[in-house]
């Protein structure tokens, strides 16, 4: 955009004297479709363009009053620090001004400006992204969506038409990209998939607003829309415009970083990422719905992409790497509709055998879900996980739930295709003998993963154990090797005794593929 495009108040923005602060010179002028972002050095400025794009309307004043308070509060949720306040800029005499006292006319959006390399998107790139950094992120967007909003009028937006109106919409702005970056098969199948989950699972979704999570989330929350600035978690700029965008499954909000995570073959981050949040927040069924806003997620990233191929302004080597990105995207939606084999794993073995190291490799090598008993439990009892239980979430009765609890969730969830880790001590044959019974009624191959330690390395482990949800201690071992029955010769074919002690990778090469 030539100078003489940019209008007269964004060019005095430009100037340093515009502030009531020193700036960093010069000013940084970032535009996009809907906004010019100001970049001053310490501070960052946001004016709403007058646009009105149908999904979005800025078109008039009242409007970017609106919604420039509206960012503000939807992004205090995630990043308080970030987003400071809305100013109104006013017009004296050609010259404009910030604050002021006269008619505003125009309302900008200050916030605190961070290092572009704090993004994750950024530190991804850069290879510092890691398990530990996605677990907090996991532990963070939990936290994030129990204080998040909903009631009737948000639920509503979980509907199955409402759902459904988007994905609807994207395949009809995709047709014309059949022969291009998207094949007639993949288009074909992936919306023959979408539709018979929308006619076959309605009760899902009707489970979904029963159960609160349909709520006003964030909408939009990729990596690059995630930093690590001043050791602390943000999740910034939030859907502010638009209500169905916002007001979704909580899943959906999950997703998009699941996605973004696989689409870039690292699988172990995205898992990382999803089994805190499950563990954290205990909605292990809404693992249900995941599958169809993974397509949706990656359907939209190759809409997106795709509207470059139709802008006679963008160059062509620009568009032959959007066909590509357009087609991977495509593709990988695509792919999320194939059937999977679902298949069981239980951990058994004394508390600080290993099993919980083990289970987690495990998921991370082969994209499992891992449900620990202690979360199950806690969940159940109704407290938080890192709060220690007292003898009344013990009982056997509480035992007895717990189990049933685990299995019942993993029956669900391999059958639905996922490999699941039921991670417990699985020490009693009764325990055993019901999984196994109920895997091979519903056709779900099972293995039991036995860990074994010296006994003075399980003492110390537990010894030195601490910030972990499981109880344990080192007094309880008597009385759990005095409990623990011997695996029969009907489970004995599906054990693999594994010594944690040793390398895992050689030992549990016959259960990862």
């Amino acid at each position: 955009m030539t100078e003489a495009t940019i209008p007269a108040l964004i060019q005095q923005m430009l100037q340093p004297g515009f502030y009531p602060h020193t700036v960093l010179e010069p000013i940084q002028l970032i535009q996009t479709h809907v906004s010019y972002v100001l970049l001053t050095g310490d501070y960052v400025y946001k004016v709403k363009k007058p646009v009105n794009f149908g999904f979005l309307d800025y078109s008039t004043l009242e409007k970017r009053e609106h919604f420039c308070h509206e960012e503000l509060r939807l992004n205090q949720r995630g990043a308080g620090e970030l987003y400071l306040e809305v100013l109104p800029i006013t017009l004296v005499e050609k010259q404009y001004h910030l604050g002021g006292t006269g008619e505003p006319v125009e309302y900008v959006l200050k916030m605190r400006q961070f290092p572009q390399e704090a993004l994750l998107s950024a530190l991804f790139e850069q290879g510092k992204l890691n398990e530990a950094c996605l677990e907090e992120l996991g532990q963070v967007v939990a936290q994030y969506h129990a204080k998040t909003e909903t009631n009737d009028y948000i639920r509503s937006f979980g509907e199955v038409p409402q759902v459904r109106a988007a994905f609807d919409e994207n395949y009809e702005q995709t047709e014309k990209y059949i022969g291009g970056p998207q094949t007639q098969v993949q288009f074909d199948e992936t919306k023959a998939y979408t539709e018979q989950f929308f006619a076959e699972r309605p009760d899902l979704f009707a489970s979904r607003i029963q159960n609160n999570y349909i709520r006003e989330c964030h909408g939009d929350l990729h990596l690059r829309n995630i930093a690590l600035w001043r050791d602390k978690i943000m999740l910034f700029d939030c859907i502010e415009f638009n209500e169905p965008f916002r007001f979704v499954d909580v899943m959906f909000d999950i997703a998009y970083a699941v996605m973004d995570l696989e689409a870039q073959q690292r699988k172990d981050l995205s898992n990382a990422y999803l089994n805190t949040y499950v563990e954290q927040t205990g909605d292990w069924e809404g693992l249900q719905v995941l599958p169809i806003y993974l397509i949706r997620q990656s359907y939209v990233r190759a809409k997106v992409t795709s509207f470059l191929l139709d802008d006679p302004g963008v160059p062509v080597a620009v568009k032959e790497d959007a066909a590509k990105t357009a087609a991977k995207y495509y593709k990988l939606a695509w792919e999320y509709t194939k059937p999977k084999q679902g298949q069981l794993i239980l951990m058994s073995g004394l508390s600080g055998s290993g099993k919980s190291t083990t289970a987690r490799y495990l998921a991370r090598q082969l994209g499992a879900i891992h449900i620990r008993s202690d979360a199950v439990r806690k969940h159940l009892a109704g407290i938080p996980l890192l709060e220690r239980g007292g003898d009344e979430i013990y009982t056997p009765e509480m035992t007895q739930k717990t189990y049933t609890r685990l299995l019942e969730l993993g029956i669900i969830l391999a059958n639905q295709g996922f490999s699941v880790i039921l991670d417990a001590k699985y020490d009693r044959q009764n325990l055993r003998q019901e999984a196994i019974s109920q895997a091979a009624k519903h056709q779900i191959p099972l293995q039991i993963v036995q860990c074994t330690a010296p006994l003075e390395v399980v003492q110390e482990r537990l010894h030195k154990r601490t910030g972990d949800i499981a109880d344990a201690t080192a007094d309880l071992l008597a009385s759990q090797l005095k409990q623990f029955e011997q695996f029969s010769d009907t489970e004995k074919p599906y054990v693999k005794i594994l010594d944690t002690t040793q390398p895992q990778q050689a030992q549990l090469k016959a259960i990862i593929p």
